[in-house]
């Protein structure tokens, strides 16, 4: 007796395979960002997807990584590990020329109204030269009646013209306005809102033109992580406007020791970055601790409710930046820096 063969399973569909494909991805976001106590903010969820998706392998790749290495994945990681992603680069890259595309448009009109406008005004003056020749042209050479009509059309001329003037004087103005905000979103986008600090944007430029002029000049260049030590802690007892108060005692602090060798910059939550001029890491090194000490020293108050924060001290970690094509390098070495000081207690700074 002849047997049959089985019968075929039917695969799923591709619109089946897909939806558990992106349900599976979706699970394995919401455990990621549980697991590692994440916010689910538009950046994080972005990074988070691209990496876990493996549409970014460099991103998977330092996920990966980061992972077998068991160091903590917190919001500083995050944010360091994209900072250092080369798209994200690519898309501020891509903003800056958008802006400088603008500007250049900006002035090329404001050119092109003032030419307009001084033409029309040449034009204007020549016209009324020209009137004034006809009332004084002999009325036996030509007709009264032409030359009224003449006059006439000349006035009409005259009067659109002066429209013109009018119009072309406004574009110029709103032209001239335009990039003066222009020019004031660019100061306003590299400034952090609440310390008034150069942000994240600012210093990576920042730190590009200096990777390539102490590669220029052979000169050292050091860069540092600060991370505010215990700072969840401060925002859970105090609030979270005491903590941007905290946060900007902080920034002033490091601002006011700010100079020709020294850059200082928020990257974004409690965490600030330093770029040092001239300064090997020994130097880099005397400098930061000595800002560590002068902040471990005071007792900060809470001004609102009289309650004391008592001691609220910062953790760093310097790197040296070798070349340009060391910067990235450079930044993860200070990053682990910092880890390594927040592992050894908190309130120290280490160089690597």
């Amino acid at each position: 007796m002849e047997m049959s063969a089985p019968p075929e399973v039917p695969e799923k569909d591709s619109p089946s395979r897909a939806r558990d494909a992106r349900n599976e991805l979706l699970d394995r976001i919401r455990e990621f960002v549980m697991k590692h106590d994440l916010n689910a903010t538009g950046s994080n969820l972005a990074a988070i997807t691209t990496a876990l998706s493996g549409s970014n392998a460099a991103l998977a790749k330092a996920f990966a990584a980061r992972e077998i290495s068991g160091e903590p994945i917190d919001q500083r990681w995050l944010d360091t590990v994209v900072r250092l992603d080369p798209e994200t680069g690519q898309r501020m890259n891509e903003l800056e020329e958008l802006m400088d595309r603008m500007e250049y448009s900006l002035m090329r009109f404001a050119q092109t109204a003032k030419s307009a406008a001084d033409e029309t005004t040449e034009q204007r003056g020549a016209l009324d030269a020209q009137l004034r020749e006809m009332k004084r042209t002999d009325g036996d050479l030509t007709p009264q009646a032409e030359v009224d009509r003449v006059i006439s059309l000349s006035k009409v001329m005259l009067d659109r013209l002066g429209q013109v003037e009018i119009a072309m004087e406004r574009s110029q103005a709103e032209s001239d306005q335009l990039r003066a905000n222009l020019a004031k979103a660019r100061i306003e986008a590299d400034v952090d809102h609440l310390t008034r600090l150069p942000n994240r944007r600012a210093f990576e430029r920042r730190l590009a033109s200096a990777a390539q002029e102490a590669q220029l000049s052979g000169k050292p260049l050091c860069v540092a992580f600060c991370d505010v030590d215990h700072f969840k802690s401060i925002n859970d007892t105090h609030g979270h406007d005491a903590g941007d108060r905290v946060l900007v005692t902080i920034a002033s602090l490091l601002n006011g020791n700010a100079s020709d060798e020294c850059f200082v910059a928020r990257h974004g939550g409690e965490e600030f970055v330093l770029l040092f001029y001239g300064l090997d890491a020994d130097a880099a090194f005397n400098k930061l601790d000595g800002i560590r000490s002068a902040q471990a020293m005071k007792q900060l108050l809470n001004r609102e409710n009289g309650k004391p924060f008592g001691k609220v001290t910062f953790s760093g970690g310097i790197a040296t930046v070798n070349s340009i094509e060391d910067m990235r390098d450079a930044l993860g070495r200070a990053d682990a820096a910092l880890y390594q000081a927040k592992e050894n207690g908190r309130n120290q700074i280490m160089v690597i």
